[in-house]
């Protein structure tokens, strides 16, 4: 990996450490920080289907209460990382290297949690220091401690992509040649499973009688080949479209007729 690739390396693990915190322009979510980390690494395409499905299993990542969510900034930035390395050795498939970086991705996402704790450990003094420049009136001290809580999340990815990006490229390599057939078969098993997974838990979340038509419909017209995601995607946004003129009108025009207001579960209490 040459000098300016890991420079941008590092840069986009920062800014995807922060969004972690931040999570305004969505940099730490494995489609962005892949795609993008394939990208200033030659590797575009590699990147998008490895963010592609590190981001299904992340859908359903969130963080309730005092709970707190697998880091998914640490696991984007790390597998993509390996995946590079893997793929710029010169022998390695690509499939078989994106396979194992999804599997590696999940015990990486973990260890991200410990790297959180210790740096919400460490914010914790300078939430004092702002109180007291708060109470000084001191609101460039204010600012300079919330800049610097903000670029430790951003530390905390950037030092570990660092690590990773001064690892010899046939080292990383060799090591995924050196995987047996069986070993480089379950991860692929187990990379599709926790992509399914992902998905799964965003389906138990949303899951009500309302959505499970759609979720029907929309399983059947993925069958067809001939439509195209952005088909899908124009078919997704009319039903919904079609859904929420219907919920209105049935709130304007149903209010004294005894409707709930929601057409489709209407019509399904109909059928129980």
């Amino acid at each position: 990996m040459s000098a300016i690739s890991i420079v941008l390396v590092i840069v986009v693990a920062f800014f995807a450490g922060m969004e972690g915190i931040l999570d305004e322009w969505q940099f730490h979510q494995p489609l962005v920080a892949c795609t993008l980390i394939g990208l200033v690494t030659g590797h575009p395409t590699e990147g998008i289907m490895l963010g592609g499905s590190l981001q299904m299993m992340a859908l359903g990542w969130a963080n309730v209460g005092a709970a707190v969510a697998p880091d998914a900034a640490l696991a984007s930035v790390a597998s993509a990382i390996i995946m590079v390395l893997g793929l710029q050795g010169g022998s390695t498939d690509a499939t078989k290297a994106i396979n194992t970086s999804i599997a590696v991705a999940v015990p990486l996402s973990v260890a991200g949690l410990f790297l959180t704790m210790l740096c919400r450990t460490i914010a914790i003094p300078m939430v004092h220091f702002m109180d007291k420049a708060a109470e000084d009136g001191n609101f460039k001290a204010i600012e300079f401690w919330q800049i610097a809580a903000i670029c430790l999340q951003g530390v905390r990815i950037a030092i570990p992509a660092a690590a990773l990006c001064v690892i010899p490229a046939k080292a990383v390599t060799s090591a995924l040649n050196a995987m047996p057939a069986w070993l480089s078969g379950g991860m692929a098993v187990g990379g599709g499973m926790v992509a399914a997974v992902g998905y799964a838990m965003v389906i138990n979340m949303m899951a009500t009688k309302e959505v499970w038509p759609f979720f029907a419909i929309g399983f059947v017209l993925a069958a067809i080949k001939e439509l195209t995601l952005i088909a899908l995607g124009v078919i997704g946004i009319s039903l919904a479209l079609i859904y929420l003129g219907l919920k209105e009108s049935a709130k304007n025009s149903g209010g004294g007729n005894g409707g709930s207001g929601d057409p489709l579960g209407d019509i399904l209490n109909d059928y129980e």
